[in-house]
């Protein structure tokens, strides 16, 4: 409403008991709810033009295809294992690799992407790793496929646990699962019985067991090698964050591509960048464990979890007149904030006080006016499984 935005305006009267829950202003969750999905229509005047999602789909069929798409453009692959990393004497740069075979390739830049291994950033170079356990706690994961047991959802549905929460994505031809927990508070077993005991369909392979620990190398670049995906860091799934971060790791080493001279204006630059960005995501997990009202041990011990001094700012501000400030390039929005806050009942002690601009029946005609386009809009749309019938549907 002219400068004063959404969170402000609906807060105010939230607080006031005027405003209705904070899910029935948005399409999505609205549509979530009524199982229903649409891509943006190129059309003025209507808010289906602006729909934000994230998309469910099978990695390895991903994978397969980046591979093909690589190929067509000239990518070399070149398969085999490799058994040693040679550096420089000079200057400690990464030289060449050597397979299992014997085969050595030369290179000017080499991109790690090892996983947890981290083969050519940590073993090679030795960065060093920052361990977030002491934030994030949760150490271990186990992941079993499902067959479906009807039309798939159109959302990843994620339920809290006694030491951690459990996944549910769908996909057309099955269904992902999984149970993420803190190895302190269950055991193995127990967390395997926890997760085959909530599944909907029939498990389709055994569980398969993951460890990590949460945390970032201390440079993602390290002379000329640039670490992305698991080999840079982890941070737990909660928010499907791996992706992205993996997505920026490449915009930012395209942005600051390098030559042979390797400058350490750009490679602290890049640096300073993927810290930032890794923290926020730390900061915006961290805030669903450490906020929330569940009882049991594990969660007892989520509440007494120190805050990050930027996580402890954000709280602050928003407690004291519900204010939430983007930063930079980092990835959630206020919405996405605000989402978590008040779900965390957090609450501030007021509002913004320049929404007093507004008449308060204003801002009520136009919450009104809010709900009833996000219901016309849902109304409008196909249901989950008609929509995937008709665009993309597994041949």
């Amino acid at each position: 409403m002219g400068p004063i935005s959404f969170p402000s305006y609906w807060l105010k009267m939230f607080l006031g008991g005027r405003a209705e829950r904070l899910e029935e202003y948005s399409i999505q969750c609205v549509a979530a709810a009524a199982n229903k999905f649409m891509r943006p229509v190129h059309a003025p005047n209507t808010p289906l033009n602006k729909i934000t999602y994230a998309l469910h789909f099978d990695a390895s069929l991903f994978s397969r295809y980046l591979r093909t798409f690589s190929d067509a453009r000239g990518v070399t692959r070149t398969e085999g294992k490799v058994a040693k990393v040679n550096l420089r004497g000079e200057d400690g740069f990464i030289e060449s690799v050597t397979t299992e075979n014997g085969e050595t390739i030369a290179g000017d830049l080499f991109i790690d992407c090892s996983g947890f291994r981290g083969l050519l950033i940590e073993e090679a170079l030795k960065t060093g790793y920052q361990d977030w356990t002491k934030w994030l706690p949760c150490d271990r994961a186990l992941a079993v496929p499902t067959a479906n047991a009807g039309p798939p959802a159109s959302y990843t549905l994620v339920t809290a646990r006694d030491a951690g929460w459990q996944w549910r994505i769908p996909l057309q031809h099955r269904t992902g699962n999984g149970h993420v927990y803190c190895s302190g508070f269950i055991s193995d077993e127990k967390a395997r019985e926890t997760l085959l005991s909530n599944l909907e369909g029939k498990a389709l392979a055994d569980p398969l067991p993951l460890r990590f620990t949460t945390g970032r190398r201390n440079k993602a670049w390290n002379k000329n090698c640039v670490a992305l995906g698991l080999a840079s860091g982890f941070l737990e799934p909660l928010e499907s964050t791996s992706i992205h971060l993996i997505q920026r790791g490449i915009a930012m080493l395209l942005k600051f591509f390098p030559d042979r001279n390797f400058e350490a204006a750009d490679i602290d630059r890049f640096n300073k960048i993927f810290e930032f960005e890794f923290g926020r995501v730390r900061d915006f997990l961290l805030l669903h464990y450490t906020h929330t009202e569940r009882q049991g041990a594990f969660w007892e011990h989520c509440r007494n979890i120190p805050l990050t001094d930027s996580l402890q700012e954000k709280i602050d501000l928003f407690r004291s007149h519900g204010r939430i400030l983007r930063e930079d390039t980092e990835l959630f929005p206020a919405q996405s904030w605000l989402y978590v806050m008040i779900g965390q009942a957090i609450r501030p002690r007021g509002y913004e006080p320049t929404v007093d601009t507004i008449d308060d029946a204003a801002i009520k005609n136009n919450l009104d006016d809010i709900r009833a386009v996000v219901k016309r809009c849902v109304d409008s749309m196909p249901t989950h499984q008609a929509f995937i019938d008709q665009n993309c549907a597994v041949s």
